[in-house]
C-alpha cells in the first residue's frame, strides 16, 4: 500500500471511535501564538513597503504592491475623452455587490450602465458556498453577530460599518426571500440555520452547498428582468476624475475588440471583487479566473486610500488532490456538520470550528512539522472526514446537504459518503482593500465601493458568510447614496489630471518597472 492509501486506512478505521471524540478549543493566548507562527500574513518576507501613493510607508503583499505602483495601460497622449455613454451611475462589476447595487440604484430612478469584466453573474458570489450569517433566531441578535465578527477581526473591524452590518441583516435577507432566493427551511416551515466557525450560536442561512450560486441566480434574472443596460466583457482599465479629487467617470476595454470606451457619470460604484488570481505566495486559489484585484490598483491610481492591505483570508479547507482540483473550496459547512480535520497519523489536531485563521494556521502547521500528506504532484495537505458527517447525523446527510460537493469530487471517481478527502488551505479572501464610509464611499468623491474590494468591515480575518450579507448590505447602501448623490448633481468634466499626478510621484520614487494593471487575467502561460 501506498503511504497515501495506509494513512487514509488509519482515518477510515479511527472514524467509530474519534465520532465520539471532543476537541478542546484554544485559549486566546494559543490561537494568538499559533496564527503568529503559521499563517502567511505575518511572514514578513512576503511583504514590501508602498513607495508613495495614498497609503505610502504602508505594506502590502509583493505581488499587490507592484500592481499598485504599476504604469497605466491607458498612455499620456489619450485621445479627447468624448464619451460614449452618459448615465448617473456607472456600475463596475457584475457579481452580488454590483447586482444589488444596480437594483437598488434602478429603484431610486437613475439611469445606469453596469460593465463587466466577463458575463453578468462571473464572480466570486457564485463560488460561495456555505451560507449568510444573519441574527435571526430568537436566542441570537445583532449584538452577538456584532460581537463575533469582531473577535473573529481581531478587533481591526471598523466598528461603524460592522454595526450597520449585522443591524441590517435580518432586512436584506428578507428582501432576497421576497426576490426569490429559496434559502433552506425546516419541516416546520422556518428558516433553517447551521453553525459556522468563530460563531456562537448558528446563524448561517444557506440554500444546500451552492448559496451563492442561488443568490447570483436570483440577482442575475432581477437585473436583466429590469432592462438594466449591461455592457459584457468590458473591464475598466482606469477611472476619470475632474481633476479636483472627485470621479467623473472610467475608461472600459472592450475585450472582443479592443477598443475603448469612455463613460461620463455623476457617480461610479465599484464592485470589482477580489485579489485571488494573483495566487499570493503561491497559494492556489477558490476565487473565479477574473478575480485579480482590478479595483485596487485604479483607485490607487486616482487617489483612493486603501486600508487592511496587508491582510488576506486563506480559506483552511481547499482541495489539494486531485490536481485539477487544487484550490477548490470544500466548505466550512461540512466541518460543522461533524467533519474532522486529521494529520497522516489519523489524529485531530485543532477544533475545527476555530476561526478560519486559527484553522488554516493549524493545517499549515501539520504539514511544514512533517504530518501532513503528500500528493502525487507534490503537494501537502491534510484529511478531511466526510464520511463522519452521514455516520453522525445519518445516512442521506451528505446527498441531501452537500449535493453540489459530492458532484464536483465524483468527476474524479471520488465519492466523498464513503472516502476522506485532502486539502489545504487556499487563497480565498481579500479582508482589506479600498476604505469606505458608512455610505460606501471612497476618499474619492463620488466613488463608491461595494462588496470584496471595500475594506474595513471584516478587520483582520473574515467569519464565514459574513462576505454574502457584505456584498448584500454594502450593494444596497451603495446603490441608494449614489442614486441620491447623483440626482443632486451635474456631470463633472472628464480628465486624466490624476495620471500625471500618479506618473509623476512614481517617477520620483524611483519606480521604473514594466508592470501595467490593471492585470485583467492571470497569466498561467509557463515561462521559458
Amino acid at each position: 500500500m501506498s503511504d497515501i492509501d495506509v494513512s487514509k486506512e488509519r482515518v477510515n478505521t479511527s472514524r467509530a471511535a474519534r465520532s465520539q471524540q471532543e476537541m478542546p478549543r484554544l485559549s486566546a493566548e494559543e490561537k494568538d501564538d499559533l496564527v503568529h507562527r503559521y499563517h502567511p500574513d505575518y511572514k514578513k518576507e512576503a511583504y514590501a513597503t508602498l513607495r508613495f501613493g495614498p497609503n505610502k510607508g504602508e505594506q502590502t503583499v509583493h505581488e499587490l504592491a507592484r500592481l499598485l505602483e504599476g504604469e497605466s495601460p491607458v498612455p499620456a497622449d489619450f485621445p479627447a475623452l468624448k464619451p460614449a455613454h452618459q448615465v448617473d451611475i456607472l456600475i463596475i462589476g457584475g457579481g452580488g455587490a454590483g447586482a444589488t447595487a444596480a437594483l437598488t440604484a434602478k429603484a431610486a430612478g437613475a439611469k445606469i450602465l453596469m460593465a463587466t469584466k466577463l458575463r453578468l453573474g462571473d464572480s466570486n458570489t457564485v463560488m460561495a458556498e456555505g451560507g449568510m450569517q444573519v441574527a435571526v433566531s430568537p436566542e441570537d441578535s445583532p449584538i452577538r453577530h456584532f460581537v463575533d465578527s469582531l473577535k473573529g477581526g481581531h478587533m481591526a473591524n471598523d466598528r461603524v460599518l460592522l454595526k450597520q452590518l449585522v443591524e441590517e441583516g435580518p432586512s436584506v435577507a428578507q428582501w432576497l426571500i421576497d426576490l426569490g432566493v429559496m434559502f433552506d427551511r425546516e419541516d416546520d416551515g422556518n428558516l433553517s440555520l447551521r453553525a459556522g466557525g468563530g460563531s456562537s450560536l448558528p446563524r448561517l442561512l444557506r440554500c444546500k452547498d451552492y448559496t451563492g450560486l442561488e443568490l447570483m441566480r436570483v440577482l442575475k434574472d432581477c437585473v436583466l428582468n429590469e432592462e438594466v443596460e449591461v455592457l459584457e466583457f468590458s473591464p475598466v482599465i482606469e477611472l476619470l476624475t475632474d481633476g479636483k479629487g472627485s470621479c467623473t467617470g472610467a475608461i472600459l476595454k472592450d475585450l472582443d475588440n479592443d477598443r475603448r470606451i469612455v463613460v461620463q457619470a455623476k457617480t461610479v460604484i465599484l464592485a470589482t471583487g477580489g485579489i485571488g488570481r494573483l495566487h499570493i505566495q503561491g497559494f492556489p486559489t477558490s476565487n473565479h479566473f477574473g478575480a485579480t484585484g482590478d479595483g485596487l490598483s485604479i483607485t490607487y491610481r486616482a487617489g483612493a486610500s486603501l486600508t487592511l492591505q496587508d491582510t488576506f483570508q486563506y480559506h483552511p479547507t481547499g482541495a489539494v488532490f486531485p490536481e485539477a482540483m487544487a484550490g477548490l473550496l470544500v466548505t466550512e459547512a461540512i466541518r460543522s456538520a461533524g467533519a474532522h480535520l486529521l494529520n497522516a497519523k489519523g489524529e485531530r489536531f485543532v477544533y475545527e470550528l476555530e476561526t478560519r485563521d486559527a484553522v488554516a494556521s493549524a493545517v499549515i502547521r501539520e504539514c511544514l512539522e512533517g504530518r501532513g500528506i503528500q500528493t502525487p504532484a507534490g503537494r501537502y495537505g491534510v484529511w478531511i472526514d466526510m464520511p463522519l458527517v452521514d455516520q453522525i447525523n445519518g445516512e442521506g446527510t451528505l446527498e441531501k446537504r452537500f449535493p453540489n460537493m459530492i458532484r464536483q469530487f465524483s468527476r474524479y471517481d471520488i465519492d466523498i459518503r464513503k472516502e476522506p478527502v485532502l486539502v489545504y488551505p487556499t487563497l480565498h479572501y481579500q479582508n482589506g482593500g479600498i476604505q469606505i464610509d458608512a455610505e460606501g464611499e471612497s476618499t474619492l468623491k463620488n466613488l463608491f465601493v461595494a462588496g470584496e474590494a471595500s475594506g474595513g468591515i471584516h478587520g483582520r480575518n473574515r467569519l464565514m458568510g459574513n462576505s454574502l450579507l457584505d456584498i448584500i448590505v454594502y450593494g444596497k447602501r451603495a446603490g441608494a447614496a449614489a442614486s441620491k448623490r447623483a440626482a443632486a448633481s451635474d456631470f463633472g468634466p472628464l480628465s486624466l489630471d490624476h495620471l500625471s499626478r500618479f506618473r509623476k510621484e512614481r517617477s520620483e520614487a524611483g519606480v521604473n518597472s514594466d508592470v501595467v494593471s490593471p492585470m485583467l487575467f492571470p497569466d498561467y502561460v509557463k515561462k521559458q
